[in-house]
């Protein structure tokens, strides 16, 4: 095999605007501790781009950066932009029966009356899986609606098609289920799968949106999640976030296991912490033995699985209204990331260092790339920093290919 043309940095890299303020020319992943799961994921990759067989899986994994979807939205679209192909959607979710905001990377509807249970909530009252998120009905006109097509579409966002549809969640005290309502009109009962807690779906045809509805005449249906997947082999990115979410909060998760043996991923990106580091107990020996405990979890579903740590962005603290004071706890989660990945081995990206550092975050605002609040990007922003990641991803996959025996 000749060397492949992907090989070349300036054919996959993607430009990034030259801020003043940031520290772009700091932006690589670095190993630590044993890297041999990344050599393994990367020939994963190998399969999906360059010979067209197989799936490369990654999740992302955090709080309100990733529920809003832009960041994990522009990774996936820069990694599809390669020609690897649309490997499945992965795992959604129908936010606004939930009444929250729904990632920019498709939209979702709802009808009826829907409970929400989040994994911010300490005491749940009911069973969460890797969403860490559940809406529960017992309306028997309830229905939700997810359709693949991103807010504020460019030609940049590539389709997304799928003919096979898990939808996760459980009936309590009656027949409830869920029934897939087709784009043309048809209603499919799904196979229930106790193992998993799901019931699934084999659609007609492929299609970019689906309609679930509520069957059965009593009890409630708890929806918590939406799995979209298709036969083909390619690349899949898929983001799990909720605001507010801690990583006590993904611990509380007693299926997350469960689910994140549906997902598969070779690649966890790890973007929890902004929540753990806005308070004035936070510790770094607790937030590491928290995080170290979510890792083993994950590793109990696959030891394999390559595990990339990203640093707190640069953040403020609101101390009255209008008045703000830059959170230096920052600097003690950039540590203990450090030192997360040095323990347990995988890539770090020191986002932190990489945005400019403490109080960085107001010139990030100033320049219209972070929100009022200092703790948010706004769309513009989070898509840099999506590219950003990329980059800095493709630089290690590249290293990956020079190391292969290439003919020529």
């Amino acid at each position: 095999m000749t060397l492949p043309s992907v090989l070349s940095g300036q054919t996959v890299r993607k430009d990034v605007p030259d801020l003043e303020f940031a520290r772009f020319d700091r932006n690589k992943i670095v190993f630590l501790g044993d890297s041999s799961a990344f050599e393994k994921a990367f020939s994963k990759m190998d399969a999906a781009l360059l010979s067209g067989s197989g799936n490369f899986r990654i999740m992302h994994i955090g709080g309100s950066h990733v529920q809003a979807g832009t960041l994990t939205r522009q990774l996936r679209n820069d990694l599809l932009s390669l020609g690897g192909g649309d490997g499945g959607r992965g795992m959604v979710f129908p936010f606004t029966a939930a009444k929250t905001n729904t990632p920019s990377s498709y939209r979702s509807r709802y009808e009826g009356e829907w409970e929400v249970t989040k994994n911010t909530t300490r005491d749940l009252p009911r069973r969460l899986g890797l969403t860490g998120m559940a809406v529960t009905t017992s309306d028997s006109t309830a229905s939700v609606r997810i359709v693949l097509k991103a807010r504020n579409a460019t030609s940049d966002d590539p389709p997304f098609l799928f003919d096979r549809v898990d939808i996760l969640g459980y009936s309590v005290d009656g027949e409830r289920f869920p029934v897939v309502i087709t784009d043309s009109g048809d209603t499919l009962r799904g196979v229930r799968n106790e193992e998993a807690s799901c019931w699934s779906y084999l659609l007609p045809e492929s299609q970019d949106s689906v309609r679930v509805a509520v069957a059965g005449s009593s009890g409630e249906l708890t929806l918590t999640g939406i799995y979209l997947d298709n036969p083909f082999p390619g690349i899949s990115v898929t983001g799990i976030g909720v605001n507010g979410a801690a990583v006590p909060s993904y611990l509380r998760c007693v299926d997350f296991e469960r689910d994140l043996r549906m997902v598969n991923p070779d690649m966890v990106i790890f973007a929890i912490g902004i929540n753990d580091a806005s308070g004035k107990n936070f510790t770094q020996a607790e937030f590491i033995a928290r995080y170290k405990t979510l890792v083993s979890r994950i590793r109990a579903v696959n030891p394999d699985c390559a595990l990339l740590f990203v640093s707190n962005n640069d953040s403020f603290k609101r101390v009255r209204r209008r008045v703000y004071s830059v959170n230096r706890n920052g600097l003690e989660a950039q540590e203990a990331f450090f030192r997360l990945c040095c323990d347990l081995g995988g890539g770090y990206w020191d986002l932190f260092d990489i945005m400019g550092g403490l109080g960085s975050m107001k010139s990030w605002e100033e320049a219209g790339l972070a929100r009022r609040d200092k703790i948010h990007f706004t769309d513009e922003g989070y898509a840099i920093l999506g590219d950003l990641l990329y980059n800095a991803l493709m630089a290690k996959y590249i290293e990956h290919l020079r190391r292969k025996p290439w003919t020529a």
